[in-house]
């Protein structure tokens, strides 16, 4: 049984991570800011700590998988929001690695969350692992979070940074934000519709997540994508037709920057046509590499 310290292990990922290590026969300390949450996983080989001080540093923690991040839709951005989201990511980064470079011997492993804003804004081209960014404020919030974990290999640990796309599941992320217009057949495509998504199953992300654990060939930056991106509007046609509603009421890009300001600029009104050319490199099979299937999955479940 492999000990993992896990990082964000409460949230919309890391619930579901955390219950399929636990399921695989993994212990797990959880480091969270709130122990005694009524949704904490009850398991016992699930412990919470509030402080990485209260974990013994006696190289009995094999791997660590961080999370930790304040979720990007918390409220308009502003630069004190912005700055949240930097510290949340890159401070808790850095302490892990501090954290994990005291053990006797280092952890092996470190995989740290991170996200496809790395590319920063793209129109169609494809973009792999070795594909060039584009300058701004997402992209310079993911290199400064992978630098901070980029620094364990100092001490000698294995670096996966996991560029993470759209998570898909109905209870979070922004398919949760979604369906209630959609299922009243008032969904449709954000602006021009043009703008790539590119989405996984939380299911997915998690057997990934599992999967990049035990695969030492697994290091540096590896996009956790489905290998079928498709623009925004075949998205939103996507979504109706498994609803079985009409998907043709558009926001047009002026209301969305109305609504949510940059959040909308950044995120929703512009994409990137990611593909996950290391994961399927390794051997790592998709149980849902196409949309339809995905949201069957998700919607009969729901």
């Amino acid at each position: 049984m492999q000990h993992l310290l896990v990082t964000g292990g409460t949230g919309f990922i890391g619930t579901a991570l955390c219950r399929h290590l636990l399921d695989r026969g993994y212990r797990l300390t959880i480091l969270t800011r709130d122990t005694g949450q009524s949704g904490l996983i009850r398991h016992d080989a699930a412990a919470y700590v509030s402080s990485l001080d209260e974990i013994a540093t006696d190289g009995a923690t094999d791997g660590i998988i961080n999370l930790a991040g304040q979720s990007l839709n918390s409220g308009r951005w502003n630069a004190r929001l912005k700055q949240q989201f930097i510290d949340s990511r890159v401070d808790t980064t850095r302490a892990i690695v501090e954290w994990a470079g005291q053990q006797n011997p280092p952890p092996r492993t470190l995989i740290s969350g991170s996200a496809i804003g790395w590319y920063g804004h793209h129109e169609d081209t494809p973009l792999t692992e070795d594909s060039v960014a584009n300058d701004g404020f997402s992209h310079r919030l993911c290199q400064r979070w992978e630098q901070a974990a980029h620094a364990a290999e100092a001490f000698g640990m294995r670096v996966t940074c996991m560029r993470i796309g759209i998570v898909l599941e109905s209870d979070g992320g922004p398919l949760r934000e979604m369906l209630p217009a959609f299922r009243l057949g008032a969904g449709g495509p954000m602006g021009t519709g043009l703008q790539y998504w590119s989405w996984i199953h939380r299911k997915d992300l998690v057997r990934l997540i599992d999967f990049a654990l035990g695969d030492p060939g697994l290091r540096g930056p590896v996009n956790a994508t489905a290998p079928a991106p498709l623009p925004q509007r075949e998205f939103a046609r996507a979504l109706g037709d498994a609803l079985h509603r009409p998907a043709r009421a558009p926001m047009p890009a002026f209301m969305a920057r109305i609504l949510l300001g940059e959040f909308a600029d950044e995120l929703l009104l512009r994409g990137q046509r990611v593909l996950p050319q290391k994961a399927l490199n390794c051997g790592f099979r998709f149980e849902f590499p196409e949309l339809p299937g995905a949201l069957a999955d998700i919607l009969d479940s729901d």
